[in-house]
């Protein structure tokens, strides 16, 4: 267990201060409390002067770009966002190898806990290393202790025996994992695709994680393929009728889309810093509900700038406040919780906040908005286990994994330009 001495917690809803000494239990699901000062346990952390509050879940993550900074210039400068896809991502992805994934994986956990991120819901895609990806990903987050949720992009984009292999693999690890069902966008996916990647959501009483209408040519070319709306395709071949969906970017949807999106159980990831960097759009809540969580589409995994840039950027586009893109940021918690997944309250960051003005229980968001960064993060608590402490990661050799993905990195970005 451990002790945070002299904690100053702030509640991750009501924002209301306690101060005290926590003892943060280490069982899966669990939680925390004050206890008297005089108790001990076996990591004493002295939290005087400093902050705490319940660590943060990513919405959408994509571990498969963790190896992309700093990439050569792809072939050709992308015109628009599918050229984007294609000589950007869709390059990368085919020349993934095992253990690319593995060391994306590896490095974007770690990423994880250094922003006070324990848990991660990704979307994964590695065409040419199909089969047991999905197992390798989940296996490296558990060696940093990052909590997950992963599917499989399912895509015709590589042909109908690609296809097949990604339905596989997906009822495959749902078979072991909770997990979800992965799509790309509804323009990628044929028919037979669709309804077979829906039949296995249905099999194991999941939902479908997809990106939709992120772009303009997403509806677009399904409508002069299949006839419909993204939204309208998804309702036929009865996605909506799944529990636990998250649809991912949203932007494009028209007004009877975002009926459908409201009425149906499903939940919208928004990935605000991911649309300004492809120009795309920005996100509009009206009309959809507020079932609405925060992602960062693999841009990178800090999910306090995450909230930062949709408040920023939504306030100029949405009918928003700093209230409304909190609670996104917190829905990502209340999605994975109705789940099933055991994310308890033992999942918690130690902020060591510089602030030159008072933090009460009425400013904290002004605070959040306005002053705090990944930096003030000085300890991550993952189900009661320190994994990250004063700028190290502790639960495995950071310097190792990261020798390792730099010469990986470069292989990668080779096999790319050829």
């Amino acid at each position: 267990m451990i002790l945070l001495k002299n904690a100053t917690y702030i509640h991750p809803f009501t924002f209301e201060t306690t101060t005290g000494n926590m003892l943060v239990d280490d069982s899966i699901g669990a939680g925390f409390s004050f206890v008297p000062a005089e108790t001990t346990a076996e990591i004493n952390i002295d939290c005087s002067g400093k902050f705490v509050t319940q660590a943060f879940v990513n919405g959408h993550h994509h571990v498969y770009s963790a190896l992309a900074r700093g990439m050569n210039a792809p072939k050709k400068i992308p015109q628009n966002f599918s050229e984007t896809l294609e000589y950007v991502w869709w390059t990368l992805d085919q020349c993934l190898d095992a253990d690319m994934i593995r060391l994306s994986a590896l490095t974007t956990a770690m990423a994880c806990a250094k922003h006070g991120c324990t848990f991660a819901i990704d979307h994964h895609a590695s065409p040419n290393f199909l089969k047991g990806s999905l197992e390798i990903i989940a296996k490296a987050f558990d060696e940093v202790g990052v909590g997950h949720l992963l599917c499989y992009e399912i895509t015709d984009r590589y042909g109908a025996e690609k296809a097949a292999e990604s339905l596989e693999e997906s009822d495959e690890y749902l078979k072991q994992r909770n997990g979800l069902v992965g799509l790309h966008a509804s323009f990628t996916v044929e028919e037979d695709t669709l309804w077979k990647a829906v039949a296995i959501a249905h099999a194991h009483e999941t939902g479908i994680h997809i990106h939709v209408a992120e772009d303009p040519i997403d509806e677009k070319l399904t409508r002069e393929k299949y006839g419909f709306s993204v939204m309208e395709r998804l309702r036929r071949a009865g996605a909506l009728e799944l529990n636990h969906n998250i649809l991912g970017h949203g932007l494009h949807l028209d007004e009877a889309e975002r009926e459908l999106v409201r009425n149906s159980s499903s939940w919208m990831a928004v990935n605000a810093d991911s649309n300004l960097n492809n120009r795309v759009g920005f996100f509009t809540s009206k009309g959809i509900g507020d079932r609405i969580m925060l992602g960062t589409d693999g841009m990178h995994s800090d999910m306090i700038k995450s909230a930062q840039t949709a408040f920023f950027a939504g306030q100029n586009f949405d009918n928003i406040g700093m209230g409304n893109v909190y609670a996104r940021l917190r829905n990502s918690a209340t999605y994975i919780q109705q789940k099933g997944v055991a994310h308890g309250s033992n999942n918690l960051i130690v902020l060591d906040y510089d602030s030159p003005t008072p933090v009460t229980q009425q400013n904290f968001m002004g605070h959040f908005f306005f002053g705090l960064e990944a930096r003030h993060i000085q300890h991550t608590i993952a189900n009661g286990k320190l994994i990250f402490s004063e700028g190290k990661i502790l639960s495995i050799d950071e310097e190792i994994v990261l020798k390792e993905s730099k010469l990986a990195a470069q292989i990668l970005w080779d096999k790319m330009s050829q």
